[in-house]
């Protein structure tokens, strides 16, 4: 076998692999968003949470998408864990539809004569100036390019004449006189092969093709799908590694059941199989022979995750245990500053919005975490405590700074991928929200340095300063929290005009108290020094409201544009 036929063999492969990817990342543009709000709505148990997994996977053909959506839910609170669990396992029975695909129009139909007038109804579509038409003719396109490179890949395959090679048929021979060994080794083959290649549906069609010429008999065949099965959870665990706890644990779950589902069918095997061809046999006559071993195949790859979901639909809570008793949910550290887009999971740049989303919300969360550290500064009275205390709002503040690069290059690589109108809009105003959200925890250090500087001092307010920084500081707390609810809810049920309300109440206060400041400095109620510090927080106070302000307007806009 020269070095230029195992080139040609692995560019067939990678036209196969490359028209895949483009499917499902077109797809994912045409009705990624819809398919999201579809996948929140339709889990509210474990059946329709199945159905929906399987719906999903099979309209995106990509169950790592599907995945990867789940666990954006779990981490935004709007999926449980369990439902997650049976939406993978639905995904395990949409990906089946792949090989299908594959195993009728790859190997009953010729598509040699079909391919390039479907790249040429394709190139229109592309270079069209509306979104939905390029992410068409990309769909169309990558579903061109698959079937190309399954074509290619068969026709240099079946050139090799494989079926006739001696040290191959030797090879496949002598495994066979292990026995069950040889199933177990071809099963661990899968597994690899699936590894290196990050594709499971290319290594099915790999199969599918060495069975339908002769190459592999059925069984064999078989241990190379289940081995595809390991492969495909193994590679997921892998990319989890680096992702939050529910991400892992949504992960292991997945390798859980497709091992269970290995493990049962290992030990009933035979039988399984002879079953599953009889019934194709039975449904399918008059196939030929190299094409019904594909049917075979594809019927194996549906019945085995069929019949696991059936099996293991009924214990979702306890596999649920399992994976929280392997994967303890740790208190998040404070110098962890991102936890949804760290991994980089999702494979396009619309899905990609919504992590960006989840990690404003939480950066909002921790800079009022912050601005309740102040509060708690204003009355600590033991150095000590002090001390540790106006460290930590120092520590948030650099984290705060962080977090704000972070995620605003996360979204500028968002951008640089091809997003409709309207994402691209979304993407600056989130960008606005991130820099005004940044200022509100300037404002929180730039609080806590006047308290310490007070107290350095050896400053004390009055009675009557205390009460209006406490009625100040109420009216900044509440304004953050009309804010966080706000940005968190993606429906209108939040009132706005609330937001407008309390920022005019700090101005209000703010100029009263200004007012109010000069007359108790010249009636001698507190000395000078005493006003400045009492002003600087009550004018920070206000700073402080106007960049909420600027936080809501800019995700007001977010949410305009989002609007149908």
């Amino acid at each position: 076998m020269s070095i230029f036929v195992i080139l040609k063999l692995l560019g067939s492969l990678a036209l196969l692999m490359y028209g895949m990817k483009t499917m499902s990342e077109a797809l994912q543009k045409l009705a990624g968003v819809q398919l999201r709000h579809f996948l929140g709505a339709m889990t509210t148990n474990r059946v329709t949470g199945l159905l929906t997994g399987t719906f999903v996977t099979a309209s995106v053909q990509s169950s790592t998408a599907t995945t990867v959506m789940t666990v954006s839910f779990v981490n935004a609170g709007l999926l449980t864990l369990a439902q997650a669990i049976s939406v993978i396992m639905g995904a395990n029975i949409g990906t089946t539809v792949t090989a299908w695909i594959m195993s009728v129009f790859g190997f009953q139909i010729d598509m040699n004569n079909l391919i390039f007038p479907i790249f040429a109804l394709a190139i229109p579509l592309i270079f069209s100036k509306k979104n939905n038409k390029k992410s068409l003719g990309e769909f169309v396109f990558g579903f061109a390019f698959m079937f190309l490179g399954l074509t290619t890949l068969r026709e240099n395959a079946l050139s090799m004449d494989l079926e006739h090679n001696a040290t191959i048929i030797g090879f496949i021979t002598y495994c066979k006189e292990w026995g069950f060994l040889s199933i177990l080794l071809f099963l661990l083959v899968g597994s690899v092969i699936t590894m290196c290649a990050q594709s499971s549906a290319a290594v099915m069609a790999i199969t599918l093709i060495l069975c339908s010429s002769g190459v592999l008999d059925l069984y064999m065949g078989i241990a190379l799908v289940m081995g595809e099965n390991i492969g495909t959870t193994v590679t997921s665990n892998i990319a989890a590694l680096t992702a939050n706890a529910q991400a892992r644990r949504a992960a292991l779950a997945h390798f859980i059941f497709n091992i269970f589902g290995v493990i049962w069918v290992l030990c009933i095997f035979h039988p399984f199989i002879d079953m599953i061809s009889s019934l194709v046999n039975l449904i399918f006559p008059n196939v030929p022979e190299e094409v019904a071993i594909t049917y075979q195949l594809s019927a194996f790859h549906t019945a085995f995750n069929i019949c696991n979901v059936l099996i293991l639909i009924w214990f979702v809570k306890v596999i649920e245990k399992i994976v929280c008793k392997i994967i303890p949910l740790k208190e998040q550290e404070e110098e962890c500053r991102l936890q949804f887009i760290s991994s980089g999971m999702l494979s396009t740049a619309e899905l990609s919005i919504l992590q960006a989303r989840k990690e404003i919300n939480l950066f909002a969360k921790r800079i009022h975490r912050m601005f309740n550290m102040v509060r708690d500064l204003l009355h600590t009275e033991k150095d000590d405590d002090f001390n540790k205390l106006f460290s930590r709002i120092e520590k948030y503040e650099n984290i705060s700074d962080n977090m704000e690069i972070e995620i605003a290059e996360y979204l500028g690589k968002v951008a640089e991928g091809r997003l409709s109108a309207d994402s691209k809009w979304q993407i600056q105003d989130m960008l606005r929200e991130v820099t005004e959200i940044e200022s509100i925890g300037d404002s929180c250090y730039n609080l806590g340095r006047t308290i310490d500087h007070k107290r350095c001092d050896n400053k004390e307010f009055v009675e009557e300063q205390y009460e209006h920084i406490h009625q100040m500081f109420a009216l900044a707390d509440k304004a953050l929290m009309q804010m966080i609810e706000l940005i968190e809810d993606n429906s209108a049920s939040v009132d706005i005009n609330k937001c407008y309300n309390i920022e005019a109440e700090i101005n209000n206060f703010r100029k009263q108290l200004k007012s109010q400041n000069i007359v108790d400095i010249n009636n001698k109620a507190y000395d000078y020094q005493s006003g400045v510090y009492y002003m600087d927080i009550i004018g920070e106070c206000e700073k402080l409201g106007d960049y909420v302000m600027n936080v809501v307007e800019a995700h007001r806009d977010v949410k305009e544009k989002k609007a149908p």
